[in-house]
């Protein structure tokens, strides 16, 4: 987004961060960011960034004491930062085990619905969270979080920016996805 901003001062970016599934349609937007997997089929996805994983990571401080998780059925013994799907049920943790997914729900008294709120509740000791590995990496880099069950951690291919392909693609979008592509 700086490199836009940069390219193109006179283009204002309006974004609206909403965990929510919204009809950009609808609601009038002209793109939208979601995990691939949760882009509509009826929409032009563009990758926005690389490929990304979920890690699992806690405080030096949470886990003072604590035996760290051996596996994801472990988590059940920790206090976990739990978060909601868009649709408003409890996120399930997902890992990989042999080859095969593995989703387990978490105990925890804390429900978030953003990862830096998560990432933040964890670096406070409030336990363990689940996070995306971009937003843990900082963290990860000065040893303030503690990755653990990262074998289990399957990667996933991240964001996509996504658009109606059936109607005119406004010169600003346009503009923003060139600069998308030429920055992968």
């Amino acid at each position: 987004m700086p490199r836009f901003l940069q390219q193109y001062p006179d283009v204002t970016l309006d974004l609206v961060a909403d965990p929510a599934f919204a009809d950009i349609v609808a609601q009038g937007f002209d793109a939208g960011v979601r995990l691939g997997e949760a882009v509509p089929r009826d929409m032009v996805a563009v990758r926005f960034g690389g490929e990304s994983r979920m890690l699992t990571v806690a405080s030096p401080a949470y886990l003072d004491g604590r035996e760290p998780p051996q596996t994801p059925e472990g988590l059940a013994d920790h206090r976990c930062v739990r978060s909601r799907t868009p649709n408003g049920r409890p996120y399930r943790w997902e890992f990989e085990r042999d080859g095969h997914a593995l989703s387990i729900d978490v105990p925890g008294q804390l429900i978030l619905n953003r990862t830096e709120l998560m990432a933040q509740a964890a670096l406070a000791g409030a336990g363990i969270a689940f996070i995306p590995q971009r937003v843990a990496a900082p963290y990860l880099a000065d040893s303030r979080l503690k990755a653990m069950l990262e074998d289990g951690s399957p990667a996933y291919p991240g964001l996509f920016l996504y658009y109606p392909g059936h109607r005119h693609v406004p010169p600003s979008l346009r503009a923003f996805i060139n600069v998308i592509r030429a920055t992968r």
